[in-house]
């Protein structure tokens, strides 16, 4: 008996559903490489944490983006470092303090405008104080009431994996995870 070619694909349908529905819906297991390469890391910043300005991954190395992301705060506010580390670099880059760490996995954080009394090379550990917020004023000194590049203070903190910029909410655990959907066959 032949079935017409409509209930033929109403049987592969259901077929399909029954075969892929379970795989889509059960979250595969973390493995020890995928753990190890996303740590989670701590806001440099205390409560409330607001995100004023996204990661904007630029097209090109030289392209426009924003390569970190804007967290609203006030100036003087301590900064903190999100996982163990190195001071990386500790200084003045474009007439901005800016802080560095180096972590595990070829990862380095930076914060600006940060004002910092640590120098390159002193061990940091998770949660430790590593310097304050600060804006800078249109002559480059730094002030500690002034906004910086935010409407109002805030900390720029950016994340490097291997010389590239990446979101630093990889790390932090604000990004949620990708979902593949099918793009043909619905109605």
């Amino acid at each position: 008996m032949r079935l017409p070619s409509s209930s033929k694909s109403i049987r592969l349908t259901f077929a399909l559903c029954v075969l892929f529905v379970p795989m889509a819906t059960t979250p595969p297991a973390a493995s020890p490489a995928s753990a190890a390469s996303a740590p989670a890391w701590d806001w440099p910043v205390a409560p409330p944490r607001l995100i004023v300005r996204p990661f904007i991954a630029p097209e090109s190395e030289y392209g426009a983006g924003h390569r970190g992301i804007d967290i609203a705060s006030t100036a003087g506010a301590d900064i903190r470092s999100p996982s163990d580390g190195v001071v990386h670099f500790s200084g003045m880059v474009a007439g901005r303090p800016v802080l560095s760490i180096e972590h595990d996995g070829a990862l380095i954080s930076s914060f600006e405008p940060v004002l910092s009394e640590l120098t390159e090379g002193t061990v940091v550990r998770r949660g430790d104080v590593v310097g304050m917020l600060g804006a800078v004023d249109m002559l480059g000194a730094v002030d500690m009431l002034g906004q910086g590049h935010c409407d109002s203070a805030c900390l720029h903190f950016g994340v490097r994996l291997h010389g590239q910029y990446v979101s630093p909410l990889n790390y932090l655990g604000g990004v949620a995870r990708s979902i593949l959907l099918p793009t043909r066959g619905f109605r």
